[in-house]
């Protein structure tokens, strides 16, 4: 069937962002008060988190924008900050957890929250997931996908994509919530996990932004092919100029004074990657940009009515670039005369 015959289905990606994530949850509600139906979601790190509530609630049968909001706002953000007694002692559980490259917060409760949640709507395997579609390569058949880093072998990994050529494991059988947490634990702040291959061998696995914080080419066909709908990109992390510390992570401070080459360092792990490819027209076109300076990755004591605003910023984002969006003319612009996949 033609691609211009499914204008109001569309696959999405969502960034990074950590507390800023309550933008993406914005966006999404604008995308389904639009009639739009979403098919496949990407998600890194926050992006992860709010991908599978939403792959999971669409499975069984969609939320509406206000169901979205009131999940965005309840969200208990202050008990994600789960630190161990260590890492309670000021300036010394900082050093230590740095030093150690554990991270300052354990991340317990962000599992135990998304696994609930899930589970809730019917949801604990990948295999809960899986949807029915010939076009797709059977890896790929799933509604929900992650982005996270393998540390251990140094590469991108996209679960549950790549859990049997990587590690020899059925991906129906996965975990989501263990996924989404591995996506999370942003390096320094949340501990990484670790993932046990079928002959036994372990993995550090750690948030995905450190390789690609916006994958907006996730869903893009393989084969070069026109696109059957659109794959809308929200990103809620502020890029061109490229972000400061303070920008990405407000209230960030480490044990010692002024500007740190690890606060650099962290800055362009999570962002850096995507500058340069953000700014590619053929990307910006398709990518919806939240307002979310204001709030801070690691800003968990945001109050329901600041998490109300971002979410309504978010709103206001993907509802403004829906008003021009014109997807004949993407695919005319983009994908017939150009063929860039």
């Amino acid at each position: 069937m033609p691609a211009n015959r499914h204008p109001h289905r569309a696959d999405l990606v969502l960034s990074g962002g950590g507390v800023k994530g309550i933008g993406l949850v914005g966006a999404v509600g604008a995308l389904r008060d639009a009639g739009y139906g979403l098919e496949r979601i990407s998600g890194t790190s926050a992006g992860s988190l709010v991908g599978a509530v939403v792959a999971a609630g669409t499975q069984a049968g969609g939320f509406s924008a206000e169901q979205l909001r009131e999940i965005a706002v309840s969200v208990p953000y202050r008990r994600f900050r789960d630190s161990g007694p260590i890492e309670r002692i000021p300036l010394l559980g900082t050093a230590w957890g740095l030093a150690r490259g554990t991270g300052l917060y354990r991340g317990d409760f962000a599992h135990a929250w998304i696994r609930d949640e899930l589970k809730n709507l019917g949801v604990t395997t990948f295999g809960d997931l899986a949807i029915d579609a010939d076009h797709l390569l059977p890896e790929r058949r799933y509604r929900l996908v992650v982005t996270v880093a393998d540390l251990t072998t140094g590469q991108l990994v996209r679960l549950p994509w790549d859990y049997r050529r990587l590690y020899g494991l059925d991906p129906d059988e996965q975990s989501v919530a263990d996924a989404v947490r591995a996506s999370m634990a942003i390096p320094f702040m949340f501990r990484p996990t670790t993932l046990e291959d079928a002959a036994g061998q372990r993995y550090t696995l750690v948030d995905g932004g450190v390789l690609s914080n916006f994958p907006i080419d996730s869903f893009d066909r393989p084969d070069g092919a026109e696109p059957r709908w659109p794959t809308f990109g929200v990103t809620v992390v502020p890029y061109l100029p490229a972000p400061t510390a303070q920008q990405l992570i407000p209230g960030l401070r480490l044990p010692w004074d002024g500007p740190t080459f690890l606060e650099s360092l962290l800055t362009t792990m999570l962002v850096g990657h995507d500058q340069a490819h953000l700014n590619q027209p053929w990307v910006k076109v398709r990518a919806i940009q939240v307002d979310s300076t204001d709030v801070g990755v690691l800003d968990f004591d945001i109050t329901p009515a600041e998490a109300d605003v971002l979410y309504d910023k978010g709103y206001g984002a993907a509802t403004e670039f829906l008003s021009s969006w014109d997807w004949p003319a993407y695919l005319e612009r983009f994908r017939r005369a150009h063929y860039v996949t």
